[in-house]
Order: structure tokens, then sequence, then C-alpha cells
């Protein structure tokens, strides 16, 4: 156990009898005294409880609306001395190291010749993606509130954030829809900001991969002040990397010449928490974040790879700020109710050069720009005391508009400004059944819940959303889990709106026999919202025979329907396919034609004559609609122990995650494997720590397994081989309290220990990434060292 020795000076613990579990021993020790306990490894750190902490010490606005209320899905928690102890620096490294997420969708490094229209790297920006569903398929909150969406896939940068900021990070791997709306399918990740920092802390961090490449340093100074009626907490960060190019990966240097496989990334962000109590019961809150960030990149336009001869440089700025206040008022019978709202801001930038020899030209530029604003209010309290406890209840609704702009250098044919307002009311109820203290004979604790939400927006349609839950104890050594519910994901405005460019093909092309064909892509304004159904099953053991020992393990179960695709997985069996009849119009007349000349951005002739509409044989559309499905399923594996070893404290924890998806483009088509395949979740992925911790000091080793993949871009598959990461991160804390030393505390990681390296895979294009940059990092061995001083 590790205790904030200010926190506790002159408080008397309570004696504690009977038996209990761990967790109910140290809530009866902490009980009235205004701490909290939170997990580290094996061992509980106990801190002054944060004001955002629910009074009942439950996870509040991520698994619950209702304040104390249990969850009866699997949740990730992971607190600030955790990621420190661990030698994570950032939120992206948190999530890079979180089984049940993946590196694909918007996330730096990922390669041009990556398939699948989710996985892009546009600013440099960093997003969560549970399950492989895509970034847009995640909801990530700030607080509880939402941010605007970076760029065009609709992703949230949690990269935006100061680490110097957050407390800790929560994520709820399960379809949440009915508690907070759309893009929650794969589930939902909530990062806390520090509300009870009081002091000056000043951040270094400097590192390298040993291979040469991504220099990295990091650097920030974390403000706060606590009084009797509030707080405030500023904190600012500066960081940047330099890029890693194929010449420093000897893996790399003679399959990709030239090539910057990693982008050179520079960013300055800030965050502003503040409370005051304005009356007794009423509390003004107030957050804020900034970030600015430049993302560079250079491609060889040469086999040679010889950038004096041709290259392409690409330039990207990114600029996002987001506030949200809220005004929180307590009521009688254990009741609050909240005004909230939040306006979030977002602008990508980019341009590129080509080069050739000296002759430097203009390859393009525009902007993306997204704005979220929200307006909320909500109660929650105690509805009717029952037998085993006060049944509570969680009311509300609100108002949300987001918009979103595109600019081009090609002027008003690719121009997009759009937005979209939604309207949405909820609830959901906590019924105890049985508790505890009853010694009923039907088990030891039951309880179940219940939640819905309707929303409406313009342009899309009404979805509503219901879940269920709950949460068993046949004895105190056993708990049972089980949810099920409905979540649905609104289309992007890119999806939408996205320009239509158009093409004229000889019909051979498609597999016809004379003639020309018109082959169309692009957005759909007619999309409607994805949907899904997700149900989950827990069964998590906690022996007391055992102290400290938890195991957990979960079966889950997501049918995705509707999703938006484009149908035709092989456009060139476009004519001789039964499978894409609905998608080719024959022999079109001219004002088919016209209609649909009218809509492209641009016509390109790639036939072998001129355009003739009499010569038009067929018309392909091939643009977004509502018709994919996906089956994912498969298990997460959590676990941890600790105990006291050579006067110290020796912790375990593992969390592994088995995934199978598969997808159909359309009905009648054949189901296609995800999980396993290039470019795509790997069938398992997993993490497992050891730490021992004695005094100041602290020693973690990290295992990540990172599983392989299939390559079936030709008719032989190659198998792509799996990476296994291992990390090793000593942290020392001087106990000294006066002096220069005092409040020190120093990191040293060593990153991928043995310098494990990705599988090389086929490319045809000197722009290609030769390997998977949705799952494989090319950092190689990295070594760092971070001093962090509390003043």
């Amino acid at each position: 156990m590790s205790v904030d020795d200010a926190s506790v000076r002159d408080l008397m613990a309570p004696a504690v009898n009977g038996k209990l579990t761990f967790e109910e021993a140290i809530a009866s020790v902490l009980a009235g005294t205004g701490l909290k306990s939170s997990r580290s490894g094996g061992g509980v750190v106990v801190s002054k409880r944060a004001e955002s902490d629910g009074e009942e010490g439950g996870i509040v606005v991520t698994g619950s609306r209702i304040r104390g209320a249990p969850v009866a899905s699997v949740q990730l928690t992971y607190g600030r001395e955790e990621m420190r102890n661990a030698g994570q620096s950032s939120a992206a490294d948190v999530i890079r190291a979180i089984p049940q997420n993946f590196s694909g969708g918007q996330n730096p490094g990922v390669g041009a010749n990556v398939t699948g229209g989710k996985s892009v790297d546009m600013g440099g920006g960093a997003s969560i993606n549970l399950r492989g569903l895509g970034s847009d398929a995640t909801l990530t909150l700030l607080n509880g509130r939402r941010l605007s969406f970076d760029a065009a896939i609709q992703s949230v940068d949690v990269s935006a954030i100061p680490f110097g900021a957050i407390e800790r990070m929560d994520v709820v791997p399960d379809g949440s829809s009915a508690l907070f709306g759309s893009d929650a399918v794969a589930g939902v990740a909530n990062i806390i900001l520090r509300r009870n920092f009081d002091g000056l802390e000043t951040t270094a961090r400097i590192g390298s991969s040993t291979d040469g490449g991504n220099f990295q340093q990091q650097y920030g100074a974390t403000l706060g002040q606590v009084w009797s009626s509030g707080s405030a907490m500023v904190s600012a960060e500066y960081g940047s990397n330099t890029g890693i190019w194929s010449s420093q990966r000897s893996y790399l240097e003679n399959r990709s010449p030239g090539l910057e496989v990693y982008p050179a990334l520079r960013h300055h962000n800030a965050a502003v928490t503040a409370r005051q109590e304005l009356a007794p019961g009423l509390t003004l809150d107030i957050d804020g974040i900034y970030n600015k960030r430049r993302r560079e990149q250079t491609m060889p336009l040469n086999f040679a790879g010889d950038l004096s001869v041709s290259r392409y440089d690409l330039f990207q700025k990114t600029e996002s700020w987001a506030v949200a206040p809220s005004l929180k008022l307590v009521l009688p019978a254990d009741w609050e109710v909240t005004l909230a709202g939040s306006y979030g801001w977002n602008r990508v930038y980019y341009e590129g050069t080509f080069t050739y020899g000296t002759a430097a030209t203009n390859a393009g530029y525009g902007t993306y720009r997204n704005v979220t604003g929200n307006i909320e209010l909500s109660g929650n309290g105690k509805l009717v005391d029952l037998p085993a406890g006060p049944m509570k209840i969680a009311l509300g609704g609100g108002f949300r508009q987001d918009r979103f702009r595109r600019q081009t250098f090609r002027g008003l044919s690719e121009y997009v400004d759009r937005s979209r307002d939604s309207y949405y009311a909820f609830g959901e109820v906590s019924i105890p059944v049985i508790a505890p203290d009853q010694k009923s004979g039907l088990g030891r604790s039951l309880n179940l819940s219940l939640a819905a939400r309707y929303e409406h927006y313009s342009q899309v349609g009404s979805v509503t959303t219901p879940k269920l839950g709950l949460i068993y104890a046949p004895i105190s050594d056993l708990t049972l889990k089980a949810s099920w519910g409905k979540s649905f994901r609104a289309p992007t405005f890119y999806e939408q709106y996205m320009p239509m460019p158009g093409y004229l093909y000889n019909a051979a092309t498609f597999g016809g026999t004379s003639g020309t064909v018109m082959y169309v892509v692009g957005g759909n304004p007619d999309l409607k919202p994805e949907r899904s159904t997700n149900w989950s099953a827990t069964l998590e053991l906690h022996p007391a025979a055992l102290d400290g020992a938890e195991l957990e393990v979960s079966y889950f179960n997501i049918r995705y329907r509707d999703r938006i695709v484009t149908p035709m997985a092989y456009p060139r069996q476009a004519l001789t396919n039964p499978a894409y009849a609905d998608y080719v119009t024959l022999n079109p007349d001219q004002a088919t034609q016209n209609s649909v000349i009218d809509r492209m951005v641009t016509f390109t002739n790639l036939s072998s004559g001129v355009y003739d509409p009499a010569n038009v044989v067929a018309l392909i559309d091939n643009s977004n609609i509502n018709a994919g499905r996906q089956n994912i399923y498969g298990i997460d594996v959590l676990g941890r122990y600790g105990f006291d070893l050579a006067e110290g404290r020796l912790s375990a924890a593992i969390n592994g995650s088995y995934l199978h998806g598969e997808q159909q483009l359309q009905p009648g088509q054949a189901f296609t494997q995800l999980a396993g395949a290039l470019f795509n979740p790997p069938h398992f992925r997993g993490r497992g720590e050891l730490g021992w911790a004695k005094g100041g000091v602290t020693l973690t080793a990290a295992v990540n397994y990172i599983g392989s993949v299939q390559d079936e871009r030709t008719g032989t598959p190659v198998k792509v081989a799996s990476m296994v990461p291992v990390d090793f991160t000593i942290r020392y804390r001087t106990d000294q309290e006066r002096g220069l030393l005092a409040g020190t505390d120093v990191i040293f990681l060593l990153q991928n220990l043995f310098n494990d390296q990705p599988d090389t895979i086929a490319t045809n294009n000197y722009t290609d990434t030769p390997y998977d940059s949705t799952n494989y990092s090319p950092f190689g061995r990295v070594v760092s060292l971070s001093v962090t001083k509390k003043w």
C-alpha cells in the first residue's frame, strides 16, 4: 500500500473486524476521511479524493450516469501513478499499451498503403480505436464531456491533452450509446483531469531510438492551488520528436530507400481546470484544453529513393481547443442536478510540395474544420429505499450541434460546409435486489440496471438505444456480470458529403465486351446511422483467502449492421457478378448521365476514346451505402495480484484480449476475415506487468504481445510475424522533505529492450511503408529519462 503522508497526517483509522474482502476493508478504513483508494498493479494507492470522484467512490460519467452505481461491463482504469510506473508520458502512450485498442484509425505513422478507409495519419493526432471498429466507433470524453472531432474520420485526439494534467483514464470496452449517444459502439473512454493538485510540478524528458531517429523532447509544468471553497490547476507542455528514415532501420534501408516512415511531430498544449463553490451546495466547474501541433514527412518520388532527384514533402498543422463549464446543485435526498455545456473547435491545415531537381511545385492544400457544441441538463439521486438499499436514478436531456467544413485548393467543387443538430433524452436506474448485510440464501448481492436513450438527428433520423445490466455475487469470492444493449453511430459528414469523382472506362475493364462505362464513388447524403447489438458476460474471482488477487474473464459479442461501406469489394466484376446488379444501371439515357456528371467534382476519361453519351453501356455507382455487417466476438482476461516480498511489495498484472472479426459488404456476399488480417487487429494482444516497490524505488517490467496477421493481398497468404516488445522501467522518488532534491521523481525507461523489429511486407510503390504500420512500430529500442520535481 502506498500512502500520501500529507493526506493522512493527524487521521486515525478505525479498527476493522469481520470477514471482509480487501476492497471492503479498505473502504471501511477510509470511510469519512475524504480519502480514496485506487489500484496500482497488485497494490493500492491512498490519496485525497479528487472533487471529480463520485461521493461513493464509484466511477462517474464513464460506466454509469449514477454516482456510485456498480457497472456490469468490463472497466479498465489507468491511474496517474500506474502510468508513471510504466514509464508512460502521454495519453497516446497509454492507449498504445491497451490490448483492447487497435493502433489503426487516426494515429501517427499509419502508412500511405494502409487499406480499409478507416486508418489514416492526418495531422499527427492519436485516437482510441477499441476492437478495431474504427476511431469513429469509440466515444472519447474529457471529464465526461464531448470534444470536437479531428480532421475527416470523426476521431478524437487524446494527444491534445498535456500529460501533467491527467489524473486517470477510464475505458469501458462495451457499447454505451444508451448512456452517451452516438459513436460508443465499441465503447467509451473518459480522460479525467487533475482537480485537487496543490503546488508546482515541472517535468523534463528526453529519449531516442537507439537505431537512430525518433529523438524525443518533452517539457511541462503544472501549477495548482486548493482553497477552502475550490481549486484551480493549469498545465502546459511542449513536446517533439524527429522522424524515422528507412536508412536508420536495417530491415528498411534496401526496401524503401529515401522514405520517412514515421513523421516529425511538434506540439504545444495546455489544460485548465477550476472549481468554485458559489453557495452552499452550488458549485461551478470549468475545464479547458488547447493544442497546437505540426506534422512533417518526406517521401521519395522514384524507386531509387534519391530525394535530390524527386520527392514529396507534406506539411500539416493542427489547432484545437475546448471549454466545458458546468453548474452542480446538491439537493436533499442525495440528489444532484447539473447544467453542463461544452464547445470544441478543431482545424487541420495541410499542404504538399512536389520537387523535381531544383523545381518545386505546390501539390495542393486545404483544411478540415470541426466544431461541436453541447448543452445538457441532468440529475441523479435516490428514488426510493428498498430492503437491499436505495434505488437510484439518473435523468437528463440536451442539445448538440456538430459542424464540418472542408476547403481545398480545387475550390468550390470540393467545398463542404454542413451542420447537424441532435436532441436527446436519457434515463438510467440502478436497483439493488440483494445486499450483503441481508445474508440472503439466494446469494451475497444482486444489482440490476436499466438505461435508455432517445436521440433525434437532423437529416439522419431518430434512434432509441436500451441497455440492461446484471451483477450477481453468489458468494463473497465470486461475482457474475452480464450486460446487453444497443448502440449506434451517426454517419460522418465526410461519409455523407465527400466529393464524388467520376471516371470513364472501357467496358472491358469491368467485364463488358464493348462500349464505355461511367464509374462513380463518393459520399451519400441519405446515409442512416450504423447500429449494433452488444452483449457481454463476465466472471470475476477475488478470493478472500488470497488477499489482493483478482481474475476477470469476460466474453463479448458485437453484431454491427448497416455499416457504411462501398458495396463492391471487386469493382472490376461489376458487369459479371450478379451480387452487384443493384449498383449497375445498364444503358443509361443522356439525362441520367448528365445528372450524375453534375454531381462529380472531376470527370476523368480513362477510356481509349472520347466521351460519347451514346456509347455508355453502363453506369456503376460504388458510392457509400448502409449495407455492411460485422460480427465481432472474443474474450478479455484481466488479472492482478500483489504481496509483500523482501521488505517491499511485489505486484503482477495481466491484460489479454482475443478477438474474432468478420465483415460482409452486402447481403449475398461472403464474409471476409478482419481480425488477423493485414491492416486489421491481430487475433490476440496482451500485456503482462511485474513490479516491485520498496520505499521510493519502483521497478516495472512489461511484456507486450502483438499477434501475427495474414497478408492475403496475393493468391498465396503470407504470415506476418508477431512482435513481443519488452519494457523495463526504474522509478526513484526521493524521501527528502527539504532541500534541492525534495519532491524529485526520476524515471528511466528501456522500451522494447531487445529491439524487436516488425516483419516486412510486399510493396508496390516507393511511398508504401514496408510493414504493417497499424500494428507494429518502427521505434525499436527507445531509451528515455524523465525528471519531475514538485516545488
